[in-house]
């Protein structure tokens, strides 16, 4: 009678293992608690201008003296405070603790000895990474929508559409950065240094001027997303003259797909082959 070696579990079931094992950690872990803070700035702020608008106490919502709708505003606030400093940030201290984390608590060795697929660690813990910054994201999101939609007779139901475009973008956004960033973590020794340079030194740095390097930035494309998910006024339309090359919304699309698949695919490989040494 000839005995069968027994078969390891398949990828999918590895990577919803870790998936399950991880997202409980991400969820209460000191870095959630102060990263919750960050994404409840803008609610904050948001209630302050709901606020003052209603007591008629701030020219925030007027501009040359004509008042800016609420919607005009809400894009202004997802733009400025999500897409260019939130999701980055989560992105970087997230993504780039996917690996590294592990490595620097020494844990590494325990997950690797297991009889599951390196790279199934690395998905796991992203996917669980997704889901603990949507957790985060999207609450503060709707209630930020909340209280500055109303400004100036503005109607909830009305902008519904652009609230879903917006959250779609978000998401798109906390992918790509979050596969950039894991490559990053996977692959350096001090990831969040290289990481914290990346977002709000090289990326806002090549945005402002003409030429090809900044087709090397995540934002790039995911400013060609925001024209279609924010309201096209004037005031809109001014705050994007600043950043007037963008690509088309298909080219955006593509190429984030083309980043997030490609980053996660060769952070999987430098997990799948690299060898981890412990310090001491």
């Amino acid at each position: 009678m000839i005995e069968r070696s027994p078969v390891g579990p398949t990828v999918m079931a590895s990577t919803l293992r870790i998936v399950d094992l991880s997202l409980g950690q991400m969820l209460w872990s000191r870095r959630s608690v102060f990263l919750g803070l960050l994404v409840g700035g803008p609610v904050v702020l948001a209630f302050a201008i709901r606020a003052l608008a209603t007591l008629e106490l701030t020219s925030i919502t007027r501009v040359n003296g004509a008042q800016v709708g609420g919607a005009s505003l809400f894009g202004v606030m997802i733009w400025l405070l999500y897409i260019r400093f939130v999701v980055p940030v989560l992105g970087i201290f997230y993504g780039t603790a996917l690996i590294a984390d592990e490595v620097d608590d020494k844990t590494i060795t325990y997950l690797f000895t297991r009889p599951i697929p390196r790279s199934a660690v690395l998905m796991g813990k992203y996917l669980a990474y997704l889901i603990c910054t949507t957790l985060l994201v999207l609450p503060s999101v709707v209630l930020v929508y909340l209280f500055v939609i109303p400004i100036n007779g503005g109607r909830i139901g009305e902008a519904f559409p652009s609230l879903v475009v917006d959250l779609a973008v978000l998401a798109v956004g906390l992918a790509a950065y979050g596969s950039v960033f894991a490559l990053v973590g996977a692959w350096l020794r001090r990831p969040l240094v290289v990481g914290l340079v990346f977002a709000f030194g090289w990326e806002p740095a090549v945005l402002l001027f003409p030429g090809y390097l900044k087709r090397l930035t995540v934002g790039y494309y995911l400013q060609g997303l925001v024209p279609h998910a924010m309201p096209q006024d004037s005031t809109l339309s001014a705050l994007m003259q600043t950043f007037a090359e963008t690509p088309t919304l298909g080219a955006s699309a593509g190429a984030l797909a083309l980043l997030t698949v490609g980053s996660l695919w060769l952070a999987g490989k430098v997990v799948d082959t690299r060898e981890y040494v412990l310090e001491q």
